[in-house]
């Protein structure tokens, strides 16, 4: 049998799990160009490894999505609307909690708006998957990079001061059509929430909300977001928003928590309430 890179063929078998089902094999047979004995023995492999499961028995055997799944799409952003890729092209494919499929979508929609509105860029690749644990989403440009376009939009001067003032969820540079909250409430429901832009990189994780984290970077052009939500997770994204709200049933960011930790370094502490207060600005 002809080897192939398993990684590659994951990215989109379960879309053609749900799409053929019983002429799975013969599908795979013209993607790939190989017989049906090595379309049948790549199948098994994917079985085995939870990526597909066989329903029936001989002749109405059929392949559905297996407890893994994997969804990847590319889009050019000329004209793309940021709710059409969910409905059409991801959640069809997946099946999750109802609790993590609302904030799957909320979180799909605002960064994808957040790229169509402000990256810059020509085109957008978007992977959503499921582990046994968690769902993870990934969601990459080919803009200038959000850092660089914080730093150009407001006159800040580097990429830590950047993250600060974006971890806020008050900073848009389209103020006439954001307010700025997107990416603030999209960390907030995440277990693990990491931004990769102009060769720097910084994440939150669940247990440890207020702080953000230099971390290593990703060596590649625009900006990548990848968050990762816990299947079992208790929070719901009504309780997510309200957590910053005023009124106990408000959606608005009227409250936050400023990561002043971002503004020190191993050797450095904020030592006056003046460095304070620019860090809550």
């Amino acid at each position: 049998m002809a080897r192939h890179d398993l990684s590659a063929v994951t990215q989109w078998i379960t879309a053609a799990a749900l799409e053929h089902g019983q002429g799975l094999p013969e599908h795979v047979m013209a993607r790939l160009g190989i017989s049906r004995r090595s379309a049948l023995a790549l199948l098994n492999k994917l079985v085995t490894a939870q990526w597909l499961a066989r329903e029936g028995k001989s002749r109405h055997l059929s392949f559905v999505p297996g407890r893994l799944r994997q969804v990847v799409h590319r889009y050019a952003l000329a004209g793309l609307q940021e709710d059409l890729p969910w409905q059409r092209d991801f959640a069809p494919h997946f099946s999750l909690p109802p609790a993590v499929a609302r904030m799957a979508q909320h979180a799909f929609s605002e960064l994808l708006d957040n790229v169509i509105e402000h990256s810059g860029g020509t085109h957008v690749a978007v992977s959503m998957r499921t582990t046994a644990l968690h769902l993870q989403l990934l969601v990459s440009d080919d803009g200038c990079g959000v850092f660089e376009r914080i730093q150009q939009r407001f006159g800040i001067g580097d990429s830590t001061m950047a993250m600060l003032e974006l971890s806020k969820g008050k900073l848009t540079s389209a103020p006439d059509r954001h307010g700025g909250h997107g990416l603030f409430f999209t960390s907030r429901l995440a277990d693990v929430f990491d931004v990769h832009a102009n060769h720097r990189a910084f994440q939150c994780r669940g247990w440890d909300r207020h702080s953000w984290h230099p971390t290593k970077a990703v060596a590649r052009e625009g900006t990548s977001i990848y968050i990762a939500i816990n299947l079992d997770t208790p929070r719901t994204l009504d309780q997510v928003l309200q957590a910053h709200s005023r009124s106990a049933e408000g959606h608005g960011a009227e409250s936050t928590c400023v990561p002043l930790p971002l503004t020190t370094g191993p050797q450095t502490r904020l030592v006056s309430r003046t460095q304070a207060k620019l860090g809550a600005t």
